[in-house]
């Protein structure tokens, strides 16, 4: 089974790339979706969140989700105690989703990790998937949502490995900005490309 990661900063176009292969047919596992079950009430990160970030917690044992935003916020030490909290939790969901998909007989899978190159998730999988877009492109989708301030979308992009980085480091590099029909059909070209063994049959920016 090949593994896939796919991966992108922030406003790239990740999370609409996974809902193409999902469509194609190609199972897809959602690391966020996963951290945010890690830490919903009950989730297996609750009890070593509280002893780290009791002040994230109401009186009512609850965890307060903008608040733990905020403590981490512009925090490195405070950030990277949350993920060295949260990232085996996703790391053990990953495993155990693969498992379950190797035994149903699928030959190729998607695992959607937006850190995936800055917390080393890269040494895991078989090839990567990059989305890209241009900076402006990438700015206005950021800063259409909501809450979003000029100097947050800063702080995410400087928590993150610079773009041009990411599509160096990439097998496979797909465009975002020209339209959901042609990130599609990217798409479509290296999904076919792995499962016929030619990883690296595209030109830069049209893989």
């Amino acid at each position: 089974m090949i593994v896939v990661g796919l991966t992108g900063s922030i406003g790239m176009g990740k999370s609409t790339a996974a809902e193409m292969l999902a469509q194609m047919g190609i199972p897809v596992h959602d690391s966020d979706v996963a951290a945010r079950k890690a830490a919903a009430d009950g989730g297996a990160a609750i009890p070593q969140l509280l002893k780290t970030f009791p002040q994230a917690f109401d009186a009512a044992g609850k965890l307060d989700r903008g608040l733990l935003g905020q403590l981490i916020f512009n925090d490195d030490a405070k950030r990277l105690a949350l993920e060295a909290i949260i990232h085996p939790v996703v790391q053990q969901s990953q495993q155990d989703w693969m498992r379950a998909r190797a035994a149903e007989g699928h030959k190729i899978v998607v695992l959607d990790i937006p850190l995936l190159y800055e917390t080393g998730a890269g040494a895991r999988v078989d090839k990567v998937i990059v989305v890209s877009a241009p900076f402006f492109i990438q700015k206005k989708r950021v800063m259409a949502r909501p809450g979003m301030t000029e100097s947050k979308f800063k702080g995410i992009l400087a928590s993150q490995m610079p773009d041009h980085e990411k599509r160096a480091r990439a097998d496979f590099v797909v465009l975002t900005g020209l339209g959901k029909v042609y990130t599609e059909r990217a798409l479509q070209k290296v999904i076919g490309s792995l499962l016929n063994g030619q990883s690296h049959n595209f030109p830069p920016y049209a893989r």
